[in-house]
């Protein structure tokens, strides 16, 4: 069992950070593969998933799901972890739109839920940021964002960077639910990426901290 210590993220201040990115430097984005991933770490094996589709070419309507699951590598079931929003967006402005659907997840349980996303991408950006707010008795308002940066190195590779953040807090008891912290850097060629992470994550009102460090390796399906 890994020791498990309280630790501080600053998930507002990130939200707050990219919230703040200036549009201006993202072009017309193109069509998103669908990424998928693995990490071998120190303690346990992570795998993700983020599907972005839109309804058609120039709907305002698209689809997200962003599939997270973790597990150590004796099976304990007091580290497995599941994360999953399944969410309908509809774009009305730019790059801002609604969102509704439901979300899954192992420390918080099912809940429908309805908010705000900003989300745009280019050749070397991808950023989405969602404000959500759960629509049962929990009250709980969810935070969440992924940050890619991918600029070329040579005529081969790029590098490949992705910061990834959720943070849920439950107004009804007024305390921390669940959050994590996600950091990649590494290399990618065409769709295939690779490099070290980091998975920090914090559980329930006391903030139980379980780090996760080691390899990843990723495929941008298309």
């Amino acid at each position: 069992m890994p020791t498990r210590e309280r630790h501080s993220i600053p998930f507002m201040l990130i939200f707050s950070v990219s919230l703040l990115l200036p549009i201006s430097l993202f072009a017309q984005a193109p069509k998103i593969p669908t990424p998928v991933e693995m990490m071998a770490g120190h303690d346990r094996l992570f795998f993700q998933m983020v599907v972005t589709k839109k309804f058609a070419p120039e709907s305002r309507f698209g689809f997200l799901s962003v599939s997270t699951f973790s597990t150590d590598y004796s099976n304990g079931m007091e580290n497995l972890d599941l994360v999953m929003p399944v969410m309908v967006n509809y774009t009305f402005y730019k790059n801002i739109g609604l969102v509704a659907g439901t979300t899954v997840n192992n420390q918080v349980g099912f809940s429908p839920l309805a908010g705000l996303q900003h989300a745009f991408a280019n050749r070397e950006w991808v950023a989405v940021s969602i404000a959500s707010f759960f629509l049962n008795s929990s009250r709980n308002v969810e935070l969440f964002g992924i940050y890619e940066y991918k600029p070329k190195l040579s005529t081969t590779f790029d590098l490949y960077t992705r910061l990834q953040y959720m943070y849920i807090h439950g107004f009804s008891l007024n305390q921390h639910a669940r959050s994590f912290l996600q950091l990649r850097t590494g290399l990618k060629k065409e769709a295939f990426s690779f490099g070290v992470g980091a998975n920090l994550d914090q559980y329930g009102p006391e903030k139980v901290f379980k780090p996760n460090y080691g390899v990843f390796v990723g495929w941008a399906f298309q």
